[in-house]
């Protein structure tokens, strides 16, 4: 945790791109309220948009969300934050920091560092601009402060991660062992454009497994945790949250007693972190916040360990994690705005 305190000056100005959108939204709705800055506009994700309000935040901001005019949010703020699909990330990214702007990019246009995976997973993305820093904020938040553009990480990777990382780093998995992240997804992590997929009928009462072998954010996981991940997602019947259930191989000897260790000590001052042991979390425990809750069971007979981490994918899978991003950009503590 960042404990600086609140600096003084004016406050940054900032820009939301793509504000329509569920994590739009959500920035929004913190931005407006964020002691530390001045949402000077927000804007849909094209040109043609016509000018609307959010009735949802009435009260909150009432401003009406402007067509895009990248020339006018380059005038307006300091430091955008895009909630765009990649393609239009990858291109808006890169013209807003070669303006001078800070960027804080929610989508996964500049997550891949490796230039055949980027171009297998992201192919908008040609090249990544200078100064980008991955912000999965517990673990990377020392670089953010010097960073041009912030690519926050993605939903699941979120989840998964901040319960995997530690231990991996620490040497606790068993070498060359798979990793097998199962992950249940509320709708809002589909997006806010209707589909097949999304529709009331077929999601209600129902749940599905998509993109075996094919999902995105399994290349995000690859590289962080550098070690092979089977990962499957599943869309459930909920309009909010991530349930991620991890399994992993344990190295020789490692106990119980070791996992819970070096989870405690790498989130020792994660203030958006909670490990639960074996109490395991639930979904219904983090909606509408910005923190991760982490519960785990080591078998040691048998050298295994199971993680269960739990966000919201608006907040601390999206719009919360930029917010907490942006904190450290500008060199406040990282939860400002966000209790």
């Amino acid at each position: 945790m960042n404990n600086n305190s609140q600096t003084a000056g004016p406050r940054p100005r900032v820009a939301i791109v793509g504000a329509t959108g569920y994590a739009g939204q959500e920035l929004v709705r913190l931005l407006a309220r964020h002691p530390h800055a001045t949402l000077a506009t927000a804007t849909a994700s094209q040109a043609s948009s016509a000018p609307r309000r959010l009735p949802a935040l009435a009260r909150i901001w009432e401003g009406d969300v402007q067509p895009l005019d990248v020339d006018a949010v380059t005038a307006a703020a300091d430091i955008v934050f895009l909630a765009l699909p990649e393609a239009a990330s990858a291109e808006l990214g890169a013209q807003f920091v070669e303006a001078g702007k800070r960027v804080i990019d929610l989508s996964g246009a500049f997550r891949l560092r490796d230039d055949a995976a980027r171009a297998r997973w992201y192919p908008a993305t040609k090249t990544l601009p200078d100064g980008v820093v991955y912000g999965l904020t517990e673990f990377t938040g020392a670089q953010i402060p010097g960073a041009r553009l912030v690519s926050c990480p993605g939903c699941y990777p979120t989840a998964s991660l901040l319960a995997l990382q530690p231990l991996a780093e620490a040497g606790l998995l068993k070498p060359g062992s798979d990793v097998i992240v199962d992950a249940k997804s509320g709708v809002s992590g589909a997006g806010k454009a209707p589909s097949e997929r999304t529709h009331f009928c077929e999601n209600h009462g129902s749940g599905a497994a998509y993109g075996l072998f094919g999902h995105r954010h399994t290349a995000e996981m690859l590289q962080f945790l550098g070690r092979e991940v089977t990962f499957t997602p599943h869309l459930v019947p909920l309009d909010r949250g991530i349930l991620s259930t991890m399994y992993a191989r344990l190295a020789p000897g490692v106990t119980a007693a070791q996992v819970s260790d070096t989870l405690a000590a790498a989130h020792a001052r994660s203030v958006f972190v909670r490990l639960t042991g074996d109490a395991l979390p639930e979904i219904k425990h983090v909606a509408y916040t910005n923190f991760c809750d982490i519960g785990w069971r080591v078998d040691e007979a048998s050298g295994r360990v199971i993680l269960v981490s739990v966000i919201d994918n608006l907040l601390k899978g999206a719009a919360g994690q930029a917010v907490q991003n942006y904190n450290l950009l500008v060199g406040i503590d990282e939860t400002t705005g966000l209790f």
